[in-house]
């Protein structure tokens, strides 16, 4: 998939997280697409299973992932991946769905790490695309027809199926909107990465 102009020249780091559905969550599958230069293949994507500390309840298992306690009895910990999950985000600017959320509970797992810019995606289409019944990353497919099949066997909710879809909807909001970068930062990063806009006129 070719890099849309207005991201070209920067570095990111497309991010999902799954957890436990413990308080506070744990990361058990962790997905992360590192996005340079001008074309990104589904093969440049990073997974990893992830055993917790403490069980994935039933209710998350059924009704969100599907992920079982099975599924990660043989995984490694969390501590056993976090510096080489810490080193493919590093200096990376952070894009995921809900990314102030993501944003939290991979920084709670990983407290020397801090993006030096986060996009949101459903921040940048409520911005491109105002007025939909809904903004989760599923209708959000849908409603612009992406093919998620370049991730098989993983649906929604699963880590690595949402990284790509959240990229290739990064991409079509960019294509869509006619954003240049600074214009992009305005509407899709969370308050706190926005500079100031420089007024119009000045009066000296």
């Amino acid at each position: 998939m070719i890099v849309p102009k207005a991201l070209r020249g920067r570095d990111f780091a497309v991010v999902d997280v799954e957890g436990n559905g413990q308080t506070p969550p744990e990361i058990i599958e962790i997905a992360i697409l590192p996005v340079s230069g001008d074309d990104v293949v589904v093969d440049q994507m990073r997974q990893w299973l992830i055993k917790p500390d403490k069980p994935i309840t039933p209710i998350v298992t059924r009704k969100v992932h599907g992920i079982k306690n099975s599924d990660v009895a043989d995984c490694p910990a969390w501590a056993e991946v976090s510096d080489v999950i810490e080193s493919v985000l590093a200096e990376r600017i952070l894009v995921a769905h809900n990314a102030p959320l993501e944003r939290r509970v991979v920084g709670d797992h990983l407290p020397g790490w801090a993006p030096p810019m986060v996009l949101d995606t459903i921040k940048l289409a409520k911005a491109v695309w105002p007025g939909l019944p809904g903004y989760s990353l599923e209708k959000l497919v849908v409603h612009a027809q992406l093919d998620t099949t370049a991730v098989g066997g993983h649906g929604h909710h699963r880590a690595g199926w949402d990284t790509w879809a959240d990229w290739q909807l990064l991409v079509r909001l960019v294509e869509d909107s006619g954003l240049g970068w600074d214009e992009l930062v305005q509407a899709a990063a969370p308050a706190e990465f926005v500079p100031p806009r420089e007024p119009e006129g000045r009066l000296w």
